[in-house]
């Protein structure tokens, strides 16, 4: 079993998990803000993409975790915090550096939702967190629709 782990300490970092978490499915319930901490964390059912090239009909996802630290604040739009059960689909992740090192982190869904983090400096991770299973099918999007 390949486990995936990775870190991000710039907008470059970021990029490459953010492509590894796109079309990732998120449960409302499993994202949290732990204000104490400083640490804004997630789990997700991460889609395959570095074995779906090229494969028909043989997708995979995998559990993963994915957690922000030095966070500040947590703001977001058009996403029912109160529905644990509804599921997000993460399309992007992406960090705009403000006062440098520190930023804004923002996660855009499908349809339209969006978390921001203020952040102190981008210190971003990802890990697999068990075996992967069979996808049904391959994510697919109209790129020209407009969200929500």
């Amino acid at each position: 079993m390949d486990l995936l782990k990775l870190g991000a300490l710039d907008a470059d970092d970021l990029k490459v998990i953010s492509a590894h978490m796109q079309d990732a499915l998120v449960r409302v319930g499993d994202i949290k803000f732990l204000a104490g901490a400083q640490r804004f964390a997630l789990l997700a059912n991460r889609f395959n993409w570095a074995d779906a090239a090229g494969k028909r009909g043989e997708f995979t996802r995998r559990r993963t975790g994915v957690h922000f630290n030095t966070v500040k604040a947590v703001r977001s739009s058009r996403i029912k915090h109160t529905a644990d059960d509804a599921i997000l689909e993460l399309l992007a992740i992406n960090f705009e550096e403000t006062d440098p090192p520190s930023g804004k982190v923002r996660l855009d869904f499908a349809g339209g939702g969006i978390i921001e983090l203020e952040v102190e400096c981008l210190d971003a991770w990802l890990a697999d967190q068990g075996s992967e299973w069979g996808a049904s099918r391959r994510p697919e999007h109209d790129l020209d629709a407009e969200p929500g």
